[in-house]
């Protein structure tokens, strides 16, 4: 299981926030990079970041910060937040990032959607699946749609996605534990006798410690996106390194 620390960045600083409110937001380091080279250097290979800004303003924002940390670490970073344009993709991939994830385009203009799985496939286009009450929510969680958590993946399977990230909002920097009754629903539901199409679900929201990675590894988990317990020292990159 892939073990993937998250940095959400606001004003080109590192932040974690509470259920996605920004009013919570607190800052741990004003400098992402020396973030990022903590991860590295604790044998880690991959990265979550999220330009909290470009979610609000609904286009990419802090790409300077994904283009210095992917051109000084060697690091996997998968990027997202406010992608909407074939321009914000451009960008992305253009600054570092190996895979981008959408989610509130994905709800609100599946046709781009669609055309980016079409040109960079499934291996480089992650959906992004954010639910409360397993619905879907979008644009920065502030919106509640009426679809189907469950529904809006196996749709999206069928075209093409291989990787999804499910948030469950409610979970989310609470460090109260994470989704397993509904991270297990989905890798049930969503499977199927051919391995290749099965859905490759990384966890995100609500990891307190390492037992909980643990379990979200043998529910089969294919990545875990793991916040707040770093930054609140709930988990150490020590521990993290002896499971790695």
């Amino acid at each position: 299981m892939r073990i993937i620390p998250a940095i959400d960045i606001i004003d080109g600083k590192c932040v974690r926030l509470t259920r996605g409110d920004f009013d919570t937001k607190k800052v741990y380091n004003e400098n992402p990079l020396e973030v990022a080279k903590q991860f590295e250097n604790a044998g880690i290979e991959y990265l979550h970041l999220v330009d909290l800004d470009g979610a609000k303003a609904h286009e990419i924002v802090n790409y300077k910060v994904l283009e210095q940390i992917a051109t000084k670490t060697s690091l996997k970073i998968d990027f997202g937040g406010g992608l909407k344009s074939d321009e914000d993709l451009y960008i992305a991939f253009n600054s570092g990032a190996k895979q981008i994830t959408g989610g509130s385009i994905a709800v609100k203009n599946p046709k781009v959607f669609e055309k980016w799985l079409d040109k960079y496939g499934g291996k480089k286009i992650i959906l992004g699946a954010d639910a409360k009450d397993e619905k879907i929510a979008v644009n920065g969680w502030q919106e509640q749609s009426n679809l189907d958590l469950i529904t809006f993946i196996k749709a999206y399977q069928k075209k093409g996605v291989q990787y999804v990230i499910c948030t469950d909002i409610s979970k989310d920097g609470m460090l109260e534990g994470p989704s397993n009754e509904l991270y297990s629903k989905i890798i049930h539901e969503c499977s199927n006798s051919s391995s290749d199409q099965s859905v490759k679900l990384i966890a995100s929201g609500g990891v307190s410690n390492l037992d909980d990675v643990i379990r979200l590894k043998e529910l089969g988990c294919e990545g875990v996106i793991i916040g707040k317990a770093l930054y609140e020292n709930k988990i150490s990159l020590r521990d993290l390194e002896k499971f790695i």
